[in-house]
């Protein structure tokens, strides 16, 4: 019972925090749409754990926060926040880059996954 109240509170934090985000529409009203491009790799003899695409939209939440899909992984996860803000105020388009997982496992302590990400962001047209 323990374990199912942890989950729950674990998934109503993390609607809390999405919600505390703001839409995209609100915070960045200038994006029309972010694609990410996600491979999920893991330590282990098959590495390649999965590849993902996300679809965020003026409607979507501006939440960045991916978690981690290894099993057991305590307070991990790829937060790609500051890279997608960095973005929209350079107004770049396409960023390809990695990070490392920096949760905790019960067998190992770091460097148990990673993620190579290719964001790509499409802005409206500037009526310059």
């Amino acid at each position: 019972m323990a374990n199912r109240n942890n989950y729950a509170a674990k998934m109503e934090l993390k609607r809390q925090n999405k919600f505390a985000a703001g839409l995209i529409s609100e915070q960045f009203p200038e994006v029309t749409d972010i694609a990410i491009h996600m491979t999920y790799y893991q330590n282990g003899t098959n590495p390649l754990l999965m590849v993902r695409k996300i679809n965020i939209f003026p409607t979507s939440f501006a939440y960045f926060k991916m978690d981690c899909m290894i099993k057991g992984c305590e307070g991990g996860g790829f937060d790609l926040t500051q890279v997608v803000k960095g973005m929209i105020k350079a107004r770049t388009k396409v960023k390809k880059g990695a990070l490392d997982c920096r949760g905790r496992l019960d067998a190992a302590d770091e460097g148990h996954a990673r993620v190579e990400y290719e964001i790509t962001i499409r802005y409206k047209r500037s009526s310059r």
